[in-house]
């Protein structure tokens, strides 16, 4: 791929020469004049990051607090789409996440309307038909942002993928997911309206993304931790259907939902920690955001407390809106599911950072004090699993929210399944800190394609980092293949299907390569310790 700085240059050179001569200018970007799209409500304009053509903050919907989302009304003249929409607000953030090295954020402008989308697209064709990716962001259901995370922008996975590319931002906790069913028809699905938005926006996709070169015949959605539970949940709503063509879930496994009876006893005390009854729902509408997330926030916590049950923001499971089960136009959909090594056992979480120093002895110590009477049993199932790894590195292997993965969702997925279904591993260990084992989101820097992002390099280990580079390519390459084709393989890497007999799993690493990985035991063994699917 020739360097942009080159292509830059080459037009400079033009333009004096055309200029020399008293000729036109040859541009690549005009930045006098950006380029514009039609969209159903009127006409947007974006600008050219280099030779890729953004649109950010368009709206797809507008809705009242606790309202469904319902279209924006048409707009005269020209609609500015040049910065970033505003996000949905979240409870106050008090403290400097420890990831924030390896998993750098950025945080924007709060307000409830906040439904708006976020388009890079290499070209203003209709006819185009290019692949079209739509990225739901993570966060579970109260927190995140189509842009809180560094690696989020869609600008390199687009130029590298020839595809479009879209980031979704959409209602979350109290604002998404008070269930207030019992007060009135207008709330009938206020416990599914953060769920309602995200299907609206891709409504929105559907019939406007060809004005971006995109075909709204070949829309994939991909999403990770909360955003792979959307789609999880989004497979389960028979509005979905139709909605996306390809589904991929990364780091997320088995859903919990929350019970109407449960949502409606949050409701109920939400309105009592406020001094409000429920002749007064109207006034719950104008109650100031955090008031009504301290409120809300404190009534999970109490309502948890007496049904002896952890409550927290997700989907409401009413078997009318959202199913219990993966609806029947599901098994149609292709999946890519899969995890990182550590999840939340990272080398950042745990461990005293001084992993690749261990001695056998320090080595044998620890296993023993994370896993007990199994750390024997688990180090002798890591080295078959894992014989490129060190054995200090079972310490840091999520091995229980793996079988997350695998055991309910994926072999879920498969019944009555009549699409394919691809399983992955990413474990490469960064060359930072001494060594940081993949952690929870660490994935998409290399899936979006922005290893060398500055802000991102410091979590990748630069961009002298060859091993990065060839990771990145080989994890965008994979996502865009399945976008375009439904088959992730490409040149050199051909990864085959996960089925109940043949388990396939495509470990990216050092060496990347596709096998039947046989974690099963391992993860068993793990499981049996760390109770994870209990506390999930």
């Amino acid at each position: 791929m020739i360097g942009k700085k080159r292509i830059l240059g080459a037009v400079l050179a033009a333009n004096m020469l055309a200029a020399s001569f008293g000729g036109g200018q040859v541009l690549a970007a005009d930045m006098m004049n950006p380029p514009t799209a039609e969209v159903e409500q009127g006409t947007l304009r974006g600008f050219m990051d280099e030779d890729i053509y953004t649109f950010l903050g368009v709206p797809y919907a507008t809705a009242e607090r606790f309202g469904m989302p319902h279209e924006v009304e048409p707009w005269e003249g020209v609609r500015d789409a040049q910065a970033y929409g505003p996000v949905c607000p979240i409870a106050d953030q008090t403290a400097v996440g420890t990831d924030e090295l390896v998993w750098p954020h950025r945080y924007w402008i709060q307000n409830e309307n906040c439904q708006n989308l976020n388009i890079w697209t290499p070209e203003l064709n209709e006819d185009a038909k290019k692949p079209v990716m739509v990225f739901i962001h993570g966060g579970g259901f109260k927190n995140g942002s189509s842009i809180e995370g560094a690696a989020y922008d869609g600008k390199n996975l687009s130029e590298y993928g020839d595809a479009v590319i879209v980031s979704v931002n959409h209602r979350l906790n109290v604002l998404g997911f008070l269930d207030l069913s019992a007060y009135g028809e207008e709330y009938e699905n206020s416990a599914n309206a953060g769920m309602a938005d995200l299907l609206a926006a891709l409504q929105w996709i559907k019939n406007n993304i060809a004005s971006f070169g995109g075909d709204p015949e070949n829309i994939t959605v991909f999403g990770q931790s909360g955003g792979g539970m959307k789609i999880l949940t989004m497979l389960q709503m028979p509005e979905a259907e139709g909605l996306f063509d390809k589904a991929i879930v990364e780091s997320t496994g088995t859903m919990r939902f929350v019970e109407p009876e449960q949502g409606q006893m949050v409701a109920e005390k939400t309105l009592e920690n406020l001094g409000l009854d429920e002749t007064q729902i109207e006034e719950l509408k104008e109650v100031p955001y955090h008031d009504l997330i301290e409120a809300s926030t404190d009534a999970l916590a109490e309502v948890g407390e007496e049904l002896g049950v952890s409550l927290d923001w997700r989907p409401t499971l009413d078997e009318t809106y959202v199913c219990s089960d993966f609806c029947d136009w599901a098994g149609e959909v292709p999946m890519m599911m899969g995890s990182v090594f550590s999840e939340f056992k990272s080398t950042i979480h745990v461990g005293d950072g001084r992993k690749n120093e261990w001695t056998e002895e320090e080595t044998a110590a620890n296993l023993k004090d994370a896993y007990g009477d199994n750390a024997e049993a688990i180090a002798e199932e890591f080295a078959k699993v894992f014989p490129d790894k060190k054995l200090a590195d079972a310490y840091f292997y999520d091995g229980a929210r793996r079988l997350l993965v695998v055991e309910p969702t994926l072999d879920r997925k498969l019944e009555n399944a009549s699409a394919p279904v691809y399983s992955y591993l990413f474990s490469y260990e960064a060359p930072v800190n001494g060594g940081t084992t993949a952690l929870h989101c660490s994935e998409l820097s290399y899936v979006f394609h922005n290893v060398e992002i500055p802000v991102v390099a410091r979590a990748t280990g630069g961009s002298g980092n060859e091993t990065a580079l060839r990771l990145q390519d080989e994890m965008a390459t994979a996502w865009l293949n399945f976008a375009k084709t439904g088959d992730p393989s490409q040149e050199g890497l051909e990864w085959k299907a996960y089925t109940t007999d043949e388990k396939y799993t495509m470990r990216f690493d050092e060496k990347s390569g596709c096998s039947i990985l046989g974690d099963e035991k391992l993860n068993q063994l793990i499981e049996e310790v760390e109770q994870v699917r209990v506390g999930y």
